[in-house]
């Protein structure tokens, strides 16, 4: 019947259709396909009815209808609309968030924040005095009498400038040594009989340990013969920094800053001129200049370096740093990649008779315990870098000492491909350990291993991320830069590191010298 009768139906439906229309401006609701068909056709003229095509649901040409339609209705979408036609996750299409090389270039030039003192602006440093750069709260004091366990304590708290100054009684203010970590790892290797005496030494490293092991009260004044260090050097707090940055650029490693009176007022050290001269860099153009030059073209630093092995006990790297005269080692793997550092500070870890296994134990299980400790004061999982490589500027190679606040950041090339398999350098250096064997030769250390954990160097984070050690650049050798460049004239500082040097009648001395033939490993 409706068949005969088209078109009446068909106005009726269209009267019935505008009235739908009407009525969804006002409800929002969800629109099917087949009946936007529908309600497209009966807006048509009459006629007659088109043969439906089947819907057809398509992504794009539905969200493009859809919108069409809300446009010309004021149609609020739904929330199912709302989340149809949105642009693919990017997780489908994106690449590596940061690849190796992206990290490592991040790690050879960082960004860095330098904090500037108002004070020093438009200032020559020729002009600044030395007491400008010191505070009363460098200066720490401890007696002659004082026991070492004790003096060894207010070294651990001293973390300004490590190092505490002896003084013959409590109302004295004139200086007559100093104790430091160097000091408290010659101490400590005698107590736990690693010492290596000269022969006019036999008889007291014997007695120190006896005493140690007896739990008696050992006073700073019997250990002093023990205690040897570079001639205190003392500058007046009005003097110019131009006579610091000579001395420090041959080699001196702290200056006592004293005031009218002869009192010792402060203590300045290299690591506090260098972070200095980097705060303050863009107000001295000759220094702030050289901070975007390559360290292969200063051409600063050496390749004679002496290094141990991350399976050597720990007792060997604390012995080579107190026969050579050095702070810290390097501590590299088969392929002579850097896994690690150690320096005579961390001495402090071995305080304890609990420590007395970790002696026995590799110098890489040590690394880990140094990591674990910082990450307990600090907070937070840490592995500070103590490389940097040919390439790396001079602000990124100095912005990394400060941050550290080491003595020394070892100079490394690309990471060998192998942390296991010994590979042989095409080009010097000779890396030496201890016992004087090259590392592809390294025996394993003899005697009782503890049970302690092994850690693998591949284990430790960051350590991939090194290369093979290849040299090394020094506060000395920075500072001795400064000086030249600004034409001061600096003595060779090879003189300071042959002072500090100990002599020794041990095994490792004569092996050691006469494996290095031309070369001098001494830094």
């Amino acid at each position: 019947m409706m068949e005969q009768n088209p078109t009446p139906n068909l106005g009726s439906r269209q009267n019935q259709n505008q009235n739908q229309t009407q009525t969804q401006t006002q409800t929002p609701i969800p629109i099917h396909p087949s009946r936007e068909s529908a309600g497209g056709e009966s807006g048509t003229s009459p006629g007659p009815t088109p043969t439906p095509t089947p819907p057809q649901r398509t992504p794009s040409s539905s969200s493009l209808h859809k919108a069409s339609l809300a446009s010309a209705h004021s149609h609020r979408s739904s929330f199912v609309e709302g989340l149809r036609g949105l642009p693919a996750s990017p997780r489908s299409q994106r690449h590596p968030s940061f690849t190796q090389a992206a990290l490592q270039d991040l790690l050879n030039h960082p960004p860095v924040a330098r904090q500037h003192n108002p004070r020093f602006a438009g200032r020559d440093w020729r002009d600044i005095a030395i007491g400008e750069l010191i505070s009363d709260d460098d200066v720490r004091w401890v007696e002659l009498d004082t026991s070492v366990e004790d003096a060894s304590m207010a070294l651990v708290k001293n973390t300004i400038s490590n190092v505490v100054l002896i003084r013959e009684t409590p109302t004295s203010t004139s200086p007559i040594s100093t104790f430091d970590y160097s000091d408290l790892n010659a101490y400590v290797l005698i107590v736990v009989g690693l010492g290596q005496p000269p022969d006019d030494l036999v008889t007291l490293y014997d007695d120190i340990a006896k005493r140690a092991q007896a739990r008696d009260s050992i006073p700073l004044r019997d250990i002093q013969p023990i205690c040897r260090k570079e001639t205190l050097v003392t500058l007046q707090g009005d003097e110019d920094l131009i006579r610091a940055v000579e001395l420090f650029g041959s080699g001196i490693h702290r200056i006592l800053v004293t005031d009218f009176r002869g009192e010792v007022s402060g203590i300045l050290s290299q690591i506090k001129l260098l972070e200095f001269f980097w705060n303050e860099g863009v107000n001295f153009p000759v220094i702030d200049e050289l901070y975007p030059k390559l360290m292969k073209e200063l051409g600063i630093g050496t390749h004679q370096i002496i290094a141990v092995n991350s399976d050597s006990p720990l007792a060997d790297a604390l012995t080579l740093m107190n026969q050579e005269g050095l702070t810290s080692v390097a501590v590299v793997d088969n392929g002579f990649n850097v896994v690690g550092n150690i320096s005579t500070a961390d001495v402090k870890l071995l305080l304890s008779a609990a420590s007395l296994p970790l002696f026995q134990n590799t110098c890489m299980h040590f690394v880990s315990v140094i990591l674990t400790e910082r990450g307990v004061e600090k907070g937070k999982d840490s592995f500070p870098v103590f490389y940097v490589n040919p390439y790396s500027t001079l602000a990124h190679t100095v912005a990394k000492l400060v941050a550290t606040h080491s003595h020394r950041m070892w100079v490394v090339e690309s990471a060998s491909p192998s942390h296991s398999a010994p590979s042989t350098p095409s080009i010097p250096p000779t890396v030496f350990v201890s016992n004087s064997a090259p590392l592809t030769s390294q025996p394993a250390a003899a005697g009782p291993h503890y049970p302690s954990p092994s850690v693998p160097a591949s284990a430790l984070p960051g350590s991939h991320l090194s290369g093979r050690l290849t040299g090394v650049v020094t506060l000395t050798d920075i500072l001795n830069l400064f000086a030249i460049s600004t034409g001061l004239h600096p003595t060779d500082p090879s003189e300071q590191r042959a002072r500090r040097r100990r002599s020794s009648s041990s095994s490792i001395r004569p092996s050691m010298d006469s494996s290095r033939a031309s070369i001098d490993m001494r830094r």
